[in-house]
């Protein structure tokens, strides 16, 4: 059994769903990610989603939507939110492909500030190539490999977020001692171990930080 993970993103200037754009747009609101999607029997949408925020501001959106039936939100700051909505035909025919693939989706899918998803599915690389190349024949959506490999399920979930050089990266950061107490390593101590750049050490450990830490506290 293998493992893909992708970073999907609609056509430029566009969104999964209308709803979504209105929610990526709105300052006061982080859309996190999503820990379940279904497309239901009557060809509603169903989704169990985190958020943070005001969640007010996330509720007032839902609520002015013609496009959404029923919203439930739980939380303040940080928050979970079930919804109902009419799909847009882009996000239909998306959950239509994944319900007829031989893939499955490990979830939390994480969601990016410019609307576009991370999502890590589980099956076979023949499966992999169908669904993309569906994707990438008949949706005006892009796709970009981030990870692919065999899965582990005693692997933890938050190396899984990490790309092959991030967790080299986070490894050798560890073992030079930049993550002891006090610090005993500078990002030049990490470059060299690993035979990049200061720089760029500086700014995969910071990627490594802010993915390990989201994934902490959802």
């Amino acid at each position: 059994m293998r493992y893909l993970t992708v970073k999907i993103t609609p056509a430029e200037g566009e969104a999964f769903h209308p709803t979504a754009a209105a929610l990526r747009d709105e300052p006061a609101i982080t859309r996190e990610a999503i820990h379940h999607v279904e497309l239901l029997a009557d060809d509603t949408v169903l989704v169990f989603a985190e958020g943070s925020g005001d969640s007010g501001r996330y509720e007032a959106i839902m609520r002015d939507s013609s496009l959404v039936e029923e919203y439930l939100v739980s939380g303040e700051d940080r928050w979970m939110a079930v919804s109902q909505f009419q799909p847009s035909d882009v996000m239909r025919r998306f959950l239509e492909f994944e319900r007829e693939s031989d893939i499955v989706i490990e979830t939390p899918i994480t969601i990016n500030s410019d609307g576009s998803v991370r999502v890590t599915y589980v099956g076979s690389d023949s499966a992999f190539q169908e669904a993309l190349r569906r994707v990438d024949e008949e949706l005006p959506l892009t796709y970009e490999v981030m990870e692919t490999g065999s899965y582990d399920p005693d692997v933890n979930k938050l190396l899984r977020v990490l790309t092959t050089r991030q967790q080299e990266v986070l490894e050798a950061a560890v073992k030079v001692g930049y993550y002891s107490s006090p610090r005993e390593a500078t990002h030049k101590d990490v470059a060299e171990c690993v035979g990049i750049a200061p720089t760029t050490a500086g700014e995969h450990l910071r990627k490594v930080e802010k993915q390990v830490f989201d994934a902490l506290v959802r």
